[in-house]
């Protein structure tokens, strides 16, 4: 299952960077993780510093 952002998103970027495949964009007001590219790594969930991306 792809990990996803909920709306506690500050739209900082720092799970962007982190993301090895390139999964995460900026969307409409937070980022967005596109389901069909995530590899559940959980890199972007560790770097998150409001802790807004889970699985």
């Amino acid at each position: 299952m792809a990990f996803v952002i909920n709306d506690g998103c500050v739209s900082c970027g720092a799970c962007e960077g982190e993301c090895p495949v390139g999964a995460i964009s900026e969307g409409d007001g937070k980022y967005v993780i596109d389901a069909d590219s995530c590899i559940d790594c959980g890199a972007c969930a560790a770097t998150c510093p409001t802790g807004s991306i889970s699985q």
